[in-house]
C-alpha cells in the first residue's frame, strides 16, 4: 500500500494514545491521514496527533469531542473504534456493575462513537469504520467470560453497522488481534505468579510461537480503511498468529 494512501483524509482513533490504538494512529500517519487521538487520558499520546480527552460511556463527552475534531479539521473520514477494557474470570467472577462497565465501554462506546461521527462520514468520498474486536470473539478462552461476551458482540455490531451503511458510502469492518504484546497484556504478565511461565504459554497457543505486535494488528487496520478495500465491508481480518484457524499436531507429533 502506497506512504500516501490515506493522503487529505481525516482519522479519529479512540483508546489511541496507547498499546494497540497508538500504533494504529502512527500507521495512518505514516500513510498520510491527519490523526485525532480520543481518550480517556491524553498525557501519553503522541505529540504530532491532535489529542482530545473522552470517555467512550460518556455520551455527552463524546459528542463533545467529535465535535471538537470536525471543527478543527472540517471532515472526518476514517474512524477506529479501538478503545476497549479487559475482563478476566468466568460468569461468576464480575458483578453486574463490572458487566455494565465493561459493555459500556467494549460495545456502546462503538455505537457513542459513530453516532456522533456518522454526520462527517457521510459526507466523506471515502469512508471506513474499523472496529477492534478479539480473538476471543470466536475462540472459547479461559476466564475471559465477560470480556468475551463484550468482543463477539463488537464483531455482531459491525456486521449490522456495515448492512445500515453500506449505502450511506460507509465501509464497516474489524480487527481481531490475538493476544497482542500491549501494556494491558503486560499487567496481566506482572500479576501472574510465575510471570516468564505465563508469557511462555501465551506465546505458545499462537501457532506462530509469539504476542502479536501492535503493528502487525495496525497494518490490518490500515488496509481495511484505505481505499484500496474499497469492496471489503462486514468482515474481519484475523491477526492472531493463526490461533483462529490453524489446528498444529503438538511438536513431534
Amino acid at each position: 500500500m502506497s506512504a500516501s494512501q490515506l493522503d487529505g483524509l481525516v482519522a479519529v482513533v479512540t483508546g489511541g494514545a496507547s498499546g494497540i490504538g497508538a500504533a494504529i494512529a502512527a500507521t495512518l500517519a505514516d500513510q498520510g491521514a491527519e490523526v485525532a487521538i480520543l481518550d480517556r487520558d491524553t498525557s501519553g499520546a503522541d505529540p504530532r496527533f491532535a489529542a482530545f480527552a473522552a470517555d467512550v460511556s460518556d455520551r455527552a463527552a463524546v459528542d463533545r469531542a467529535v465535535a471538537e475534531v470536525g471543527e478543527r479539521f472540517g471532515r472526518i473520514d476514517i474512524l477506529v473504534n479501538n478503545a476497549g477494557i479487559g475482563a478476566q474470570g468466568d460468569v461468576a467472577a464480575n458483578d453486574d456493575e463490572e458487566w455494565a462497565r465493561v459493555l459500556s465501554i467494549n460495545v456502546t462506546g462503538i455505537a457513542r462513537v459513530t453516532a456522533a461521527a456518522l454526520p462527517w462520514l457521510r459526507r466523506s468520498p471515502a469512508a471506513a469504520i474499523c472496529n477492534t474486536s478479539s480473538i476471543a470473539a470466536t475462540a472459547g478462552l479461559p476466564q475471559r467470560a465477560l470480556y468475551s461476551a463484550s468482543k463477539g458482540a463488537v464483531l455482531s455490531l459491525t456486521r449490522a453497522m456495515a448492512a445500515d451503511h453500506v449505502r450511506d458510502g460507509i465501509r464497516v469492518n474489524a480487527v481481531n488481534p490475538g493476544t497482542a504484546d500491549t501494556p494491558w497484556v503486560a499487567r496481566l504478565l506482572d500479576s501472574a505468579p510465575d510471570p516468564a511461565a505465563e508469557r511462555a504459554a501465551l506465546e505458545a497457543r499462537q501457532p506462530h510461537g509469539r504476542l502479536v505486535s501492535p503493528d502487525e494488528v495496525a497494518a490490518a487496520v490500515a488496509y481495511l480503511v484505505s481505499p484500496a478495500a474499497g469492496s471489503t465491508t462486514g468482515t474481519f481480518i484475523e491477526v492472531d498468529g493463526g490461533m483462529a484457524q490453524l489446528r498444529l499436531r503438538p511438536v513431534g507429533g
